[in-house]
């Protein structure tokens, strides 16, 4: 019987446990190192964005830095996470032939995880793997995955939910409002789970680890062996973690600064989410630099950068990106679970899309803050949409009407100018109560003959409902409002209800330039 190295590094600091991340997989890849389970705890809560992500769009930095709460990145890809101290990482680091591991796939995944499923099974918990890469119980996630390689070997990590602080963790995070999708979803307990909430009790750590030792020795058919860092691990990590605290590791990924344009896509596809964002040399039609973040993985690790560069300086025609991303895919062994070459291009499409709203004599710092969907902008111009609809959190909070679809058009708030503004236009103004409210005002302005309508909403309810808008058919225009909205401040479950309690405001000049709009 084979026999692997059981590796429990107890608790570290969010900065070490991924330094260690590496230099383990880095010194298995060399040969230097026994293939490993390796169980960790944090001994301070962290947030951990995945490779590919940006610090500032995933994690509220200032509620962190008040809350005594690390923010770090992980080597492996996927979505942020909240890891208090309560919780259990487990991982697999091992040679790639072991787990007949070729590219990435469900299949390999579920291998994987099968002995902590087994594990929580033991603890008298129905788990199960749910595709593509989570461990859930009942519909809710216990355990989220994800995985990285370097050359022949293979880490493939996952956290085991002990006793979950929800609260700080929607507190922590910018919550990925896109992933909560079922209308039946009310909160974080609805998608979660964890230990605790399961069983009415919180199992020992040494208790949960014997577990997972034994289960992953009955299912991988080894021997864990209790053991340390090797001497060249040793002297590696001691090397590796002050980089893994640098603000060049953490801030790897930077959102593009504000002062300069820079163009921006949402797209969702099987494998997550791809955000897109690139500066383009209007005059000479040229992309300067792409900037592709999301929730997914890639293998190799350094997929997404290739793919950055290949598409530097590159014409600002479709068809060229398209084949060079297509190209790109062929020619290399990189895959993306859940996502193909067209993903991609499909997020630089999006971005150019907005790129020609300029025709119309938008600047594009304000094009920006437009989205089109199921049709192009021009398209949706050009149909002369009938229809305006408004958010009611723009309503002023004590206004008889804040709750009720209309407007006193008392000129106390920024809905009152907007209805107006349609009015000039000769539409007919809507304020949206609700997502329910939504959707059945988009079915009935089709009944009636609407082809087209445009609307005004945040950019966390489109990125949450783009599959909602896409579904309807219906061709619009979206265009982003300003104020911090009921997403900023974690207050979704209300104004998906309709009882947000907080002002926002329509963007008038934005909405004008784009009444006014003609080629």
């Amino acid at each position: 019987m084979e026999k692997w190295r059981f590796l429990d590094t107890g608790r570290l600091s969010a900065s070490e446990n991924m330094a260690l991340d590496e230099v383990l997989l880095e010194c298995r890849a060399r040969g230097e190192s026994p293939n490993t389970v390796r169980v960790m705890q944090f001994s301070n809560p962290s947030v951990l964005v995945g490779f590919n992500q940006s610090v500032e769009q995933e994690a509220r930095v200032d509620y962190c830095l008040e809350s005594g709460i690390d923010i770090n990145r992980r080597i492996t890809g996927g979505g942020a996470i909240f890891f208090d101290r309560t919780q259990i990482g487990w991982e697999v680091i091992c040679e790639k032939s072991f787990l007949g591991a070729g590219l990435p796939s469900t299949t390999l995944f579920e291998s994987i995880c099968e002995p902590v499923v087994q594990a929580i099974r033991e603890l008298g918990i129905r788990a199960s793997f749910r595709p593509r890469n989570d461990i859930e119980v009942d519909g809710r996630k216990i355990s989220g995955t994800g995985g990285t390689d370097e050359g022949d070997a293979l880490l493939f990590q996952g956290t085991l939910l002990v006793d979950f602080d929800v609260d700080s963790m929607l507190r922590a995070l910018r919550v990925p409002v896109e992933k909560l999708k079922a209308k039946e979803l009310e909160s974080a307990k609805d998608r979660v789970t964890c230990l605790k909430w399961e069983l009415g009790h919180v199992p020992g750590p040494e208790e949960i680890k014997s577990l997972l030792k034994r289960n992953f020795e009955s299912a991988f058919r080894i021997e864990l062996v209790d053991g340390g860092l090797t001497r060249e691990e040793e002297i590696l990590f001691n090397e590796r973690k002050l980089f893994f605290k640098s603000p060049g590791w953490v801030h790897k990924v930077k959102s593009p600064g504000k002062e300069q344009i820079t163009i921006h896509s949402i797209h969702k596809g099987d494998g997550g989410i791809i955000r897109t964002a690139m500066n383009v040399n209007l005059q000479q039609k040229r992309i300067k630099s792409v900037l592709i973040t999301g929730d997914f993985f890639s293998f190799p690790r350094r997929t997404i950068l290739d793919l950055e560069a290949e598409l530097k300086d590159v014409k600002a025609d479709i068809g060229i990106i398209s084949e060079k991303v297509e190209h790109f895919f062929e020619r290399t062994d990189c895959t993306v679970p859940g996502f193909g070459a067209s993903d991609f291009v499909e997020g630089v499409k999006k971005c150019l899309d907005k790129v020609e709203i300029t025709r119309f004599g938008i600047p594009l710092h304000l094009a920006n803050r437009i989205n089109a969907v199921n049709a192009t902008f021009a398209s949706v111009i050009n149909d002369r949409p009938k229809h305006l609809l408004l958010p009611y959190c723009a309503k002023s909070p004590d206004c008889e009407w804040r709750y009720n679809e209309g407007c006193a058009e008392c000129g106390e708030c920024s809905i009152d100018n907007a209805i107006k503004l349609g009015q000039e236009k000769g539409m007919e103004s809507i304020t949206i109560q609700s997502f329910e409210h939504l959707m059945e005002t988009i079915e009935l302005i089709r009944k009636e003959g609407a082809t087209s309508y445009i609307g005004c909403c945040c950019e966390a309810f489109f990125m949450k409902r783009l599959e909602d808008f896409e579904g309807s058919g219906m061709p619009a225009i979206l265009i982003d409002i300003d104020s911090e909205t009921c997403y900023d401040l974690g207050k979704e479950n209300k104004a998906y209800a309709g009882q947000f309690e907080r002002r926002t405001e329509v963007n008038i000049e934005l909405l004008r330039m784009v009444l006014n709009a003609e080629l």
